[in-house]
C-alpha cells in the first residue's frame, strides 16, 4: 500500500477541491478532525485504509482512482513500451524500435521519455537531423539526470555528424564530470572521427553498458 500514497496526498486534495468541498467537509462526513484532513493533504500521515471507500464515496470517484492506480498503470505501461523498445534496440531491429516509439508518441506526445527514445533510436539508426531536433525538444522535460547526460552526449556525437562541430564541443565541454564525461567525450570529439567511428561511439554511449536509461 506503500507506494500508492504518493498519489494518494495529491489526489485528495484535488478531487476535494474538483468537489467543491472544505477539509471541514470531509471531516465532518468522516467523523474525524479537519487537522487530519489537513495532514493527510500534505502527506504528513495517511488516512486508515478503512476510510478509502467513504472517501471515494464523498468525492465520487473510485478507490482505485483516489490511490492513483490509474497513474500507476500508466506509469507501468510506459515502462513496457520502453523495455520492448530497447530489446529492439539491441537486436538491432532500429526500424521496429522506430514503429515502438512512434506509436507511443501518438498516445504520450509530451513525455520526454517516448521522445528522447525516439530519439536515441534514430541516432542509432544514423538518422541525425530529426534525432537532434527530438533530443533538443525532449532535453528541457526531462527530469531523469542519467537519461540527460547519457543524450547530451549522444547529442555531441551527431552535432558531429551533422558537421555542427562548434556546438559539439561546446556542448562537450558542458558536461559534467560524472558518466558521460566531458573528460572522455570532448577528445573524442576533437579527433575528427569519420562516421562509422561517431556511429559507434552514439552506439557505446546507448547500449554499450547494458543498463537501460529508461
Amino acid at each position: 500500500m506503500e507506494g500508492f500514497m504518493m498519489y494518494l496526498s495529491k489526489n485528495l486534495k484535488k478531487y476535494r477541491i474538483t468537489n467543491n468541498l472544505t477539509q471541514e467537509d470531509v471531516a465532518e462526513y468522516l467523523g474525524i478532525t479537519a487537522q487530519s484532513v489537513s495532514k493527510w493533504e500534505r502527506g504528513e500521515s495517511y488516512p486508515d485504509i478503512t476510510f478509502l471507500p467513504a472517501l471515494a464515496n464523498i468525492f465520487k470517484t473510485s478507490v482505485d482512482l483516489l490511490i492513483g492506480m490509474d497513474t500507476i498503470r500508466a506509469e507501468e505501461t510506459r515502462f513496457n513500451i520502453h523495455k520492448k523498445a530497447v530489446a529492439y534496440q539491441r537486436c538491432g531491429d532500429y526500424d521496429a524500435a522506430e514503429k515502438t516509439y512512434r506509436d507511443a508518441l501518438l498516445i504520450y506526445p509530451n513525455k520526454p521519455g517516448m521522445i528522447l527514445g525516439l530519439a536515441s533510436t534514430l541516432a542509432l539508426k544514423g538518422s541525425a537531423d530529426e534525432a537532434i531536433g527530438l533530443i533538443e525538444r525532449g532535453l528541457p522535460l526531462s527530469i531523469n539526470e542519467k537519461q540527460k547526460s547519457t543524450m547530451r552526449a549522444t547529442l555531441c556525437f551527431l552535432y558531429l555528424k551533422a558537421g555542427k562541430e562548434e556546438k559539439a564541443n561546446r556542448l562537450a565541454s558542458e558536461l559534467p564530470h560524472t558518466r558521460e564525461c566531458r573528460e572522455v567525450i570532448q577528445p573524442l570529439i576533437q579527433q575528427g572521427l569519420d562516421n562509422a567511428e561517431i556511429d559507434e561511439n552514439i552506439k557505446n554511449i546507448l547500449l554499450g553498458d547494458g543498463k537501460t536509461i529508461w
